[in-house]
C-alpha cells in the first residue's frame, strides 16, 4: 500500500497568522489540531519513507537518522526548505535530497549542504524508480523553478502539485494521458473569486479537476483567508480540504 501523510497544509503565513486576532487564529493558537504548518508531506510504501519538502522546523526531531530514504523538494522558497538549515549540520550519513535544478537555491544551502546530499537532477517527464516506486517530475507554474511529482505504485497513481498557478501544457498533457489518476493533491491558496499570484484559487482547481478527472482531489497550501472560507462553505463534490496530519491511503489494485 502507498500512503501520503500531509504533515503541513498551510501557505507561507500559516494558521494562526502572525498578528491576526480572528476567531480561527485564536482557535489555532489554543488547539494544535486547527493549525496549518508549512506545506509538506510524507510518502510511505513497502517500508520506504520519502519526505516531500523541508519547511517544518522540527525535522531533526521528527525524523531520526536512518528513518528516511531521502527527500524530494518542490522548489527552494524558504517556507519549503527552512527546516533544512538546522538539519544540515547534523552528524549523520548523507541524506539524498532530490530537487529541481535551481543554482540560486536558498541562501547558502547548496554551498554548505552539510549532511544533505542535494541532487538537482529532476527534469519534467523523466521518470525514475526508488524502491519499487515510480516518480515522475512535473513542471509547475511558479516564480522559481518548481516541480510537482507523480507517484505510481501497485497500480495506483497520486499527483502532488504545489506550488502552482494552473498547470503548464506539458504537465496537463502528461496527466491527461494516464489510464487513471486516483488522487490529486493540489495547491489551493485562495477562495473562489480571488486573483492570486503564483498559487491557485478554488476556481482554478475546479477547472483542473474537470480536465484531469481524478478520483479524489485534496487541497493543500491553504491560505489564511481560504481557511476561513472553508469553515463557512461547502466544497464541490469530489474535492476535500486537506488538514495537517491527514493520511491518504491507496491500496494496491486487486489487493
Amino acid at each position: 500500500m502507498m500512503s501520503l501523510t500531509l504533515l503541513g497544509t498551510g501557505a507561507a503565513g500559516g494558521v494562526p497568522l502572525y498578528g491576526c486576532e480572528c476567531r480561527l487564529c485564536a482557535l489555532a493558537r489554543a488547539e494544535p489540531a486547527h493549525r496549518r504548518e508549512p506545506c509538506s508531506a510524507l510518502l510511505e510504501w513497502d517500508g520506504h519513507r520519502l519526505l516531500i519538502d523541508g519547511g517544518l522546523m522540527d525535522l531533526h526531531r521528527r525524523f531520526p537518522p536512518g528513518s528516511l530514504d531521502g527527500m524530494l523538494l518542490t522548489h527552494f522558497h524558504v517556507d519549503h526548505v527552512q527546516g533544512l538549515f538546522h538539519l544540515r549540520w547534523g552528524k549523520a550519513a548523507p541524506l539524498p535530497v532530490w530537487c529541481p535544478d535551481d543554482p540560486q537555491g536558498c541562501a547558502d544551502l547548496l554551498k554548505h549542504p552539510g549532511c544533505l546530499d542535494f541532487r538537482p537532477t529532476m527534469r519534467h517527464g523523466r521518470e525514475w524508480r526508488l524502491g519499487g516506486l515510480t516518480i515522475t517530475p512535473l513542471d509547475l507554474v511558479h516564480s522559481r523553478p518548481t516541480l510537482g511529482y507523480l507517484f505510481e505504485h501497485g497500480g495506483r497513481r497520486l499527483a502532488y502539485l504545489t506550488d502552482t498557478l494552473g498547470l503548464p501544457e506539458q504537465t496537463e498533457t502528461l496527466l491527461q494521458a494516464l489510464p487513471t489518476l486516483d488522487v490529486l493533491v493540489i495547491d489551493c491558496s485562495f477562495p473562489p473569486g480571488s486573483r492570486g499570484r503564483n498559487h491557485n484559487s478554488l476556481d482554478q482547481v475546479v477547472e483542473i479537476g474537470k480536465t484531469l478527472g481524478p478520483g479524489r482531489t485534496i487541497l493543500t497550501h491553504v491560505g489564511h483567508d481560504f481557511h476561513g472560507w472553508l469553515r463557512q462553505h461547502r466544497l464541490p463534490d469530489g474535492i476535500r480540504a486537506g488538514r495537517d496530519n491527514m493520511r491518504i491511503r491507496l491500496a494496491e489494485e486487486n489487493a
